[in-house]
């Protein structure tokens, strides 16, 4: 037997209530990674519009559906507790207990999943930002246009809300005509040259929206002709720092989602442990107290051990079940196929 203990009754008691404040716990801990879940999946969700892929949606998919796994799981555990010391009532959880494990052990590495996702697809999460902000900002113009009406909003409450501008930064909007058509004087002479000199005939501005301006800039914000230092009194373009934001959007998300991802992982980590130890510790106390009964005295001493056998025989063992349990559901093609008249002819035969 692998890691053999032996208990008396006064044990198999300690670890019976010990087991079940670890089973609440670790019900706390579930309800604590659903919420994990609900909360980063919202955040993505409120963001949607300048992300590019819901790749990294899948991290929080696996929370919330670990977590409510892991709430039933171990309120399981708590009442296999309550009832282990009941010799009329233990019996009833010995056939559940083999399915018990196997769902525990499946949801640890579920969890362990989620760690390993959370960090491996935080490239994938700036590659999505990078692409959506850049149309976010591309059509940002279009608030006549069903499907992009809001990205206007979308963006320049991202603007102001993470303090940042652009894409990579303020001269991602040199780069787009962010302001509408429908608000150009096309009468303008300066409207129609700016037009005229662009081969896309797009009416381009070295100027920003205002939500880019930053308010503890100690001049009112200058948004226009922003290289252009001649034409502001006092201005230098490349020592105005305080003028606008000068962190992009995409860094400024990034940064955001990337330190939720990883205070996930530790407080992933730390629910594995706790789920573990609750594992366990019912693993001991199921054979504990099936020993007990075995020997037909529930006072007495009795061995708990986590695997009868060694890790390789036990191993065997279950796959020769699992082969054994798909052989029974299989139907034996030559005998369904025999037809009437042979059975018939076995029958005269014999």
């Amino acid at each position: 037997m692998l890691l053999k203990l032996t208990f008396t009754q006064q044990r198999r008691v300690r670890l019976a209530q010990g087991l079940w404040l670890l089973s609440w716990l670790a019900v706390m801990s579930g309800a604590f990674i659903f919420c994990l879940g609900v909360y980063l999946k919202t955040e993505l969700l409120r963001r949607a519009e300048v992300m590019d892929n819901t790749e990294i949606h899948v991290v929080p998919n696996l929370l919330i559906m670990v977590g409510l796994a892991s709430i039933g799981a171990n309120w399981v555990a708590s009442r296999v507790c309550q009832d282990s010391l009941d010799t009329s009532r233990f019996p009833r959880w010995k056939t559940l207990l083999l399915a018990w494990f196997a769902t525990a052990a499946f949801l640890c590495c579920l969890l362990i999943a989620v760690v390993v996702l959370s960090y491996a697809l935080q490239g994938h999460l700036e590659e999505s930002l990078k692409v959506g902000l850049r149309n976010g900002i591309r059509f940002y113009k279009d608030t006549d246009v069903p499907g992009r009406c809001f990205q206007k909003e979308t963006i320049d409450r991202l603007q102001m809300e993470f303090r940042c501008c652009g894409n990579n930064n303020f001269r991602d909007w040199f780069e787009v005509q962010w302001v509408s058509n429908r608000y150009l004087d096309f009468t303008s002479k300066d409207v129609k040259d700016r037009i005229r000199s662009n081969v896309d005939g797009r009416y381009l501005l070295d100027g920003i929206p205002f939500t880019c301006c930053n308010p503890a800039s100690p001049r009112p914000c200058i948004r226009y002709q922003l290289t252009d230092n001649s034409a502001h009194y006092n201005y230098e373009f490349q020592s105005e720092e305080l003028n606008l934001y000068s962190r992009g959007c995409r860094q400024a998300l990034v940064d955001y989602y990337i330190g939720i991802l990883n205070s996930t992982g530790p407080g992933v980590l730390s629910v594995i442990f706790l789920q573990i130890s609750v594992l366990v510790s019912l693993r001991y106390l199921q054979t504990a107290v099936e020993g007990a009964m075995a020997l037909e005295d529930p006072e007495g001493e009795s061995e708990g051990y986590l695997l009868e056998k060694g890790v390789k025989e036990t191993f065997e063992e279950a796959k020769i079940n699992v082969l054994t349990m798909l052989k029974l559901g299989q139907v034996d093609p030559s005998g369904a196929e025999e037809s009437p008249e042979d059975e018939s002819a076995e029958k005269s035969a014999s």
